[in-house]
């Protein structure tokens, strides 16, 4: 057992059973508020809702199977979406997150549309181009961060744009697509919120 993981479970069976509903920790099952911190659980691939003192314990890179998402957004002004080197990675739609997953020594890419998110393996060759022609990039922590690439697509009102952003954010953006999509191309709603969704991100991020 893991130092953090025997700390987790003291916190927990010396703590008092919540008394209240809402959201609570899936850690340590403590009432949590809105907005509160995210755990990814490596191997399960899900990600836990935490309280702030269990966030704090996997706030390091060390354990092996809980990673906390860390809050950092940046944008990459020089890194163009629409540039060759992602013309490798061979993204067939206009909206992907990649990310490093650890478990399986691998870069993996999601598609969100109405079904959900659809997950690719890109190819490991391809993404070493893309990191060549673009150093900064390396910079996306595995696991809990990724890096959210948005192409120009025919009638698209957007020019390409590639962000760094938390990875539950990505999966909040993945539900919000989901449940709001209306026919063929999405519709006034999603499209709506895919517009404030970008504004957002690009408020938040800091030069990369």
């Amino acid at each position: 057992m893991s130092p953090s993981l025997g700390a987790l479970r003291r916190i927990s069976r010396d703590r008092p059973a919540p008394r209240v509903a809402g959201e609570r920790c899936d850690m340590c099952a403590q009432p949590v508020p809105e907005p509160h911190g995210h755990v990814v659980h490596l191997e399960g691939r899900a990600l836990m809702c935490a309280c702030r003192p269990c966030y704090l314990l996997f706030s390091g890179d060390n354990d092996q199977r809980y990673r906390a998402v860390p809050d950092r957004y940046l944008r990459f002004a020089d890194v163009s979406a629409d540039g060759p080197a992602f013309d490798a990675l061979d993204i067939p739609v206009g909206l992907a997150f990649l990310f490093h997953n650890s478990v399986q020594d691998r870069l993996v890419a999601f598609y969100p549309g109405p079904a959900g998110a659809t997950e690719s393996e890109l190819p490991l060759g391809a993404w070493q181009g893309v990191l060549a022609a673009h150093p900064g990039l390396a910079t996306l922590r595995p696991d809990v961060e990724a890096l959210l690439v948005r192409r120009t697509t025919p009638g698209s009102a957007h020019s390409g744009s590639c962000h760094l952003v938390p990875i539950d954010v990505c999966y909040e953006l993945v539900g919000t697509l989901r449940q709001g999509w209306r026919g063929f191309d999405g519709g006034t709603e999603a499209r709506a919120a895919l517009a404030a969704f970008f504004a957002t991100v690009e408020e938040r991020s800091v030069d990369g």
